[in-house]
């Protein structure tokens, strides 16, 4: 069925719940994992609180800081499970094409992810990188939630 499952991660809790899934489907169907964790890069110009009081060096090191936890929160759980799993920083301005990009270039066959179920006025101000990645992905998406 898969063989290689690319398990993007945020650190989040429903993220975490994804990552127990996936990684139980990579048991069974024994596949590897890549678990990727994107971070943005600093902008000057924004409204994000976080890069409007951080400078270049603390706001890398504290992205950097929260991407490694989440990965390794997915590498425990694949060693647990004795999945072959890999991690993957990326620096990337758009998270959605970040996730696919690796996909392709891992030689992933389906993308695992959860999906924060945002509605009305938050689904349209804050977007859905899930969404953009169902949409935009000719890899198969399976949709956590």
């Amino acid at each position: 069925m898969y063989k290689h499952i690319l398990i993007p991660t945020d650190g989040s809790p429903l993220c975490v719940k994804a990552v127990t899934h996936g990684v139980a489907l990579a048991k069974e169907t024994g596949a590897k994992i890549t678990a990727v964790a994107v971070t943005e890069p600093f902008h000057f110009l924004t409204a994000d609180p976080a890069m409007l009081t951080d400078t270049v060096a603390t706001y890398n090191a504290h992205a950097a800081k929260h991407a490694d936890k989440a990965l390794a929160m997915v590498a425990k759980a694949a060693a647990e499970f004795g999945v072959p799993c890999d991690t993957l920083r990326v620096e990337h301005s758009s998270i959605y094409s970040a996730i696919i990009e690796t996909a392709h270039a891992k030689g992933c066959d389906l993308i695992l992810m959860a999906s924060h179920g945002r509605r009305g006025v938050k689904a349209v101000v804050l977007g859905s990188e899930t969404l953009k990645v169902l949409t935009h992905s000719n890899i198969p998406v399976l949709v956590y939630r």
